[in-house]
């Protein structure tokens, strides 16, 4: 049997992870009320079940107006919190780190579910709410705009993701990651071809990512022993005069300082039209990029699909981790299967291993 990069451990300064692959956030649109259901507590499971170095819930909403679809998990009341204690102590079980997305949508909340059409519903509709931004400029021309958020509710909403965090300790999850890509709303301040303020919130680099630095430093002493803090970042928007590498980069040296203890860097969501060469790894560059000028543990994202592709990124020291997506819903226990691929041991759940490969 053979060593393997990927499957060494990465021990952060209050957790370590097993292993190098990990569960991405995927949206379920499963939730009642915000609260987790039975179906979460299985998806999120098996994937501790077959040995993720750690798995990240889905976007998790600090508000009802924040979720993307009515169907979001949320974090906002206790009620919700109750229902993810057994997620958390279920994948904790499996010798697995469980960890929580916390988002916002703005102005791309208030949509349909995916699998019945994705539109956006007015503020009017039963299953709708008044979307907001720092602009009042929609995501697609035909949709109701939102409204731009004044300073007092950028102050509440600060204080929506500080409450959040509080509640996912005590829930037990050791990862709290902030959501600041894909287009939603912290990274709606982030580019300018979607925020148009003059005020201390736009403009300026410093006023743009003022939003993001204030949930960071208000969400930071909410994190006591075994905890680790992540931002999720769009590396570029894809577009011109829009949110690009060099801000990233610069951004993520500011955070690291602040207590940011891994960049998961990923690219897109701020515009709608985009031209995106999606190819293999096509997202490994950026996270390469942040790592040599910052410092910083990455993780990386996008198309990664085979074992000797996450070795070879670790191997070339472009990333510290591999997140996978979609790869994690066609095979639930990958990671089982690319220890067995490079002939790396590793222990499977004993229920399991009557499946084991001699």
């Amino acid at each position: 049997m053979s060593q393997s990069i990927l499957f060494s451990p990465l021990p952060l300064s209050q957790i370590s992870l097993n292993n190098r692959i990990v569960v991405s956030p995927m949206c379920q649109y499963s939730a009642q009320d915000g609260k987790a259901t039975e179906w979460h507590l299985v998806h999120l499971g098996q994937f501790a079940i077959g040995r993720a170095g750690a798995v990240i819930q889905e976007a998790t909403a600090v508000s009802p107006a924040g979720r993307i679809t009515y169907g979001d998990m949320g974090l906002w009341n206790d009620q919700q919190a109750e229902k993810l204690k057994p997620i958390a102590a279920f994948i904790q079980s499996q010798d697995s780190i469980p960890g929580i997305q916390l988002a916002h949508a703005g102005r791309k909340a208030s949509t349909q579910l995916p699998w019945l059409g994705r539109e956006q519903f007015a503020p009017a509709h039963p299953h709708g709410w008044q979307t907001v931004a720092p602009s009042p400029i929609p995501y697609h021309a035909d949709e109701h705009p939102p409204i731009a958020l004044t300073v007092d509710e950028l102050k509440s909403i600060v204080d929506d993701f500080r409450a959040a965090t509080k509640r996912a300790v005590q829930a037990g999850y050791q990862i709290i990651e902030i959501h600041a890509a894909h287009g939603y709303l912290i990274h709606q301040f982030l580019s300018p071809l979607v925020n148009e303020r003059t005020d201390a919130y736009g403009g300026s680099f410093e006023n743009r990512t003022r939003l993001l630095k204030e949930i960071i430093a208000a969400v930071r002493p909410e994190l006591g022993h075994a905890h680790s803090l992540w931002v999720r970042l769009s590396a570029t928007d894809w577009a011109e005069g829009g949110w690009n590498l060099q801000e990233s980069i610069r951004l993520i040296g500011e955070l690291k300082n602040m207590g940011v203890e891994v960049a998961d860097i990923s690219s897109g969501g701020a515009v709608h039209h985009q031209e995106i060469p999606v190819e293999p790894g096509y997202q490994v560059p950026f996270a390469e990029e942040v790592k040599r000028e910052t410092g910083i543990y990455t993780g990386t994202v996008g198309l990664i699909t085979t074992a000797q592709q996450a070795t070879d990124i670790l191997e070339r020291d472009a990333a510290d981790l591999i997140l996978l997506g979609r790869e994690f819903l066609r095979y639930p226990h990958v990671v089982y299967h690319w220890a067995q691929e490079l002939g790396v041991p590793i222990s499977w759940a004993p229920q399991y291993e009557r499946a084991k490969l001699s």
